[in-house]
C-alpha cells in the first residue's frame, strides 16, 4: 500500500531541535512536491514548508523561517524537516503531503493542491 509515514516528533524544550521525517513507502518520491503542515488543538491547519520534486525550490511560513529547513534525498523517498529553537507556539500535529502538482508561487501551502498523499501525523510537543 502507498502512503507517506512521519517520523522523528517528541518533547522537547524551548530552544530545542527535532528533524521530522517523511518517508514515502510503496512510490517514488521523483516527481512529487512535498509540504509540511501543522495543526494545533482548536486550530485550522496551517503550512509550515514547500519543497519541489528536485528539492531546487522552498518555502516555508514566516512564524519557521531561519528556524526551519526542509530538505529530501529522494532516492531514499525521504523528505526531512530539522527544526531548531523550537518555541512555545511550534507545538502541534505534523503532517507531510505530496502531490505531482507545482503549485503556482505564493500558493505552495494551500492544502487542497495535495490530493496525491497525506501521512497520519507526527506530534511534537515543546514543554520546560
Amino acid at each position: 500500500q502507498s502512503r507517506l509515514v512521519e517520523s522523528g516528533g517528541g518533547l522537547v524544550q524551548p530552544g530545542g531541535s527535532l528533524r521530522l521525517s517523511c518517508e514515502a513507502s510503496g512510490f517514488s518520491l521523483d516527481i512529487y512536491t512535498v509540504a509540511w503542515f501543522r495543526q494545533a488543538p482548536g486550530r485550522a491547519r496551517e503550512g509550515v514548508s514547500y519543497i519541489s520534486n528536485t528539492g531546487q525550490t522552498t518555502n516555508y511560513a514566516e512564524s519557521v523561517k531561519r528556524r526551519f529547513t526542509i530538505s529530501r534525498d529522494n532516492a531514499k523517498r525521504t523528505v526531512w524537516l530539522q527544526m531548531n529553537n523550537l518555541k512555545p507556539e511550534d507545538p502541534a500535529v505534523y503532517y507531510c503531503a505530496a502531490d505531482t502538482v507545482f503549485p503556482e508561487t505564493g500558493y505552495w501551502d494551500t492544502e487542497e493542491l495535495y490530493g496525491d498523499y497525506w501521512g497520519q501525523g507526527t506530534q511534537v510537543t515543546v514543554a520546560s
